[in-house]
C-alpha cells in the first residue's frame, strides 16, 4: 500500500534513510505489533513504535498508573493516575500519531489467553516483570510463528533478545527458543521486583528504546536482529555486551 502525502511528510526521515526507504516504511505502516506490558519497558516501546508509524498497536497490561510510575514511565502524567495503563498508553499513541490504530486490552497475559490476545500480530514485544507471563508469551509466539522481542531489567542493568525458534540458521538448525535462555524460572531471591530493590529511572527508557529498535529492524527488514544473542546493558558503566546462546 502506497504512503499518503501526509505519511510521506511524517516519515520523511525514514524514507530518505538508507536501508529503510519508502519500502521499509510501508512495511512498518502495514504491521501489527502486540506489546505485552505498558510499564517501564513498554512505555518507550509504545512511544517509538507509534512514532515510527506501526499501523496497529495492541497494548496489553492489567495494571493502572500509580504515582511511583511517573518518574520513569514518562508517557503518563498525574492526570492518568488510577487509569488502566493500556488505555492511557493507547490514548498517548493516538495523540502522538493519528496515522496509526492503537487498541487497549486491560488484562493479564496467561497461558490460557495468550493465544487469543496475540493471534494476528506480526511481531510481539514483551517487557513484563512476570516470569510466568514471559514464558506463556514465548510459547504462544513460537507456536504461532510470531517473532518476539523480549527484555528484562535489574536495578542498573537490562537485557534484550529476539526469539524466532521457527526460523532456521544457514546450517539448517533452528534459532534457540526461550527455554535455551531460561531453562528454569528464577526464584524471587534471584529476581526481586523493583518495588523491593529499585530501578534507575532512565534505565527502562534506554533498554526499551533498544527493544523498539529490534522490532523496527525486524519488521522493516534491515540490519541484524538479536537472534541467538543476549544484549546486556549496564547503566553503571554505559557499556553493552552481547553473549551468544544456543
Amino acid at each position: 500500500m502506497a504512503l499518503t502525502p501526509a505519511q510521506s511528510a511524517r516519515y520523511a526521515r525514514h524514507i530518505v534513510l538508507k536501508d529503510m526507504g519508502g519500502a521499509g516504511q510501508q512495511r512498518l505502516s502495514a504491521a501489527h505489533v502486540a506489546i505485552v506490558g505498558a510499564g517501564g519497558l513498554g512505555v518507550p516501546v509504545i512511544a517509538y513504535l507509534a512514532g515510527a508509524g506501526i499501523g496497529r498497536l495492541t497494548i496489553i497490561d492489567p495494571d493502572s498508573v500509580s504515582l511511583s510510575n511517573l518518574s520513569r514511565q514518562v508517557i503518563y502524567s498525574d492526570a492518568d493516575l488510577d487509569t488502566p495503563k493500556a488505555q492511557a498508553a493507547a490514548r498517548f499513541a493516538a495523540r502522538l500519531n493519528p496515522e496509526i490504530a492503537p487498541s487497549a486490552r486491560v488484562e493479564s497475559v496467561t497461558s490460557d489467553n495468550a493465544g487469543t490476545l496475540l493471534a494476528g500480530a506480526d511481531l510481539v514485544v514483551e517487557g513484563t516483570d512476570n516470569f510466568a507471563a514471559k514464558r506463556a508469551v514465548a510459547k504462544v509466539c513460537a507456536d504461532l510463528e510470531i517473532p518476539l522481542v523480549t527484555g528484562a531489567l535489574g536495578p542498573f542493568d537490562g537485557s534484550i533478545t529476539v526469539l524466532a525458534p521457527f526460523l532456521k540458521r544457514e546450517d539448517g538448525s533452528h534459532w534457540p527458543d526461550f527455554a535455551a535462555l531460561y531453562p528454569v524460572d528464577p526464584t524471587p531471591e534471584d529476581s526481586p521486583p523493583c518495588e523491593l530493590v529499585g530501578v534507575l529511572n532512565v534505565l527502562p527508557g534506554i533498554v526499551g528504546s533498544m527493544m523498539a529498535n529490534e522490532a523496527i529492524k525486524y519488521l522493516a527488514g534491515f540490519g541484524e536482529p538479536l537472534l541467538g544473542k543476549l544484549l546486556i546493558y549496564s547503566a553503571r558503566t554505559g557499556e553493552s555486551r552481547i553473549m551468544s546462546y544456543r
